[in-house]
């Protein structure tokens, strides 16, 4: 179920016939191939502490770039609240130095167990996993429907939001986790123990260390290092 529903007047049964004409009529163009469902949990970059769950339905066009619609949910009553798009660590490394700020690692968030593929099989979520190892998300939440587990603006107000990684052990709320856990019927402890061949694939990455004055009692995640403190690579 999506956190928040937004005010409005019941849908009218003109509405309802204009959309199944549409559906008849018209094809899903773009989104047809957003076909790749991934979960995470995304803390706002200038306010790590206003974290939440986020599910990504993307299109990987091709084998450096993707992009995700972001939703609070996975039913068809599901609020659109963002964009991410996805990129390698080979055309993260084109971008300017001023622009990579924006991009956040996703090492940690693999590592971690935290980002998962719902219902593809262990072997498949490894696979897609493996693929996004050392890449970079640009997030933008439109609306935040979530804070923590509790319901958020019941409108999409104010500017959008950059989102961040956790890359840290205690920076994502335990709250959060669980929740996602309990209604999904899933566990990160046992993901992440299946993910744990893919650490000798980590490179340092920048932007792992970024929030790191906001959670000073977090502990590293094996295999998780920023860039910046390893030197050349």
């Amino acid at each position: 179920m999506p956190a928040v529903d937004p005010p409005g007047a019941a849908e009218s049964a003109r509405t309802g016939l204009l959309e199944a004409g549409a559906k008849a009529l018209q094809d899903n163009g773009p989104m047809a191939k957003f076909d790749v469902y991934l979960v995470g949990f995304h803390p706002m970059k200038d306010d790590p502490q206003h974290q939440m769950e986020a599910h990504h339905f993307c299109h990987q066009v091709n084998e450096d770039f993707a992009q995700c619609a972001l939703f609070d949910g996975n039913t068809t009553a599901a609020n659109l609240t963002g964009v991410e798009y996805i990129v390698s660590e080979r055309l993260f490394g084109q971008l300017p130095a001023d622009e990579r700020e924006f991009w956040h690692p996703h090492n940690g968030e693999i590592l971690s167990g935290q980002l998962v593929a719902p219902s593809l099989p262990e072997a498949a979520d490894k696979a897609l996993m493996r693929s996004k190892m050392n890449s970079y998300g640009k997030t933008w939440h439109t609306w935040s429907t979530r804070h923590g587990t509790q319901p958020g603006d019941s409108m999409p107000i104010g500017p959008a939001m950059l989102a961040w990684s956790f890359n840290r052990d205690g920076e994502a709320r335990p709250e959060l986790l669980r929740s996602r856990d309990e209604r999904m019927e899933m566990d990160t402890t046992e993901r992440r123990g299946h993910r744990q061949d893919l650490v000798e694939l980590a490179r340092p990455q920048e932007g792992v260390d970024a929030l790191r004055d906001a959670f000073p009692d977090a502990t590293p995640i094996p295999g998780v290092e920023d860039a910046r403190d390893s030197g050349p690579r």
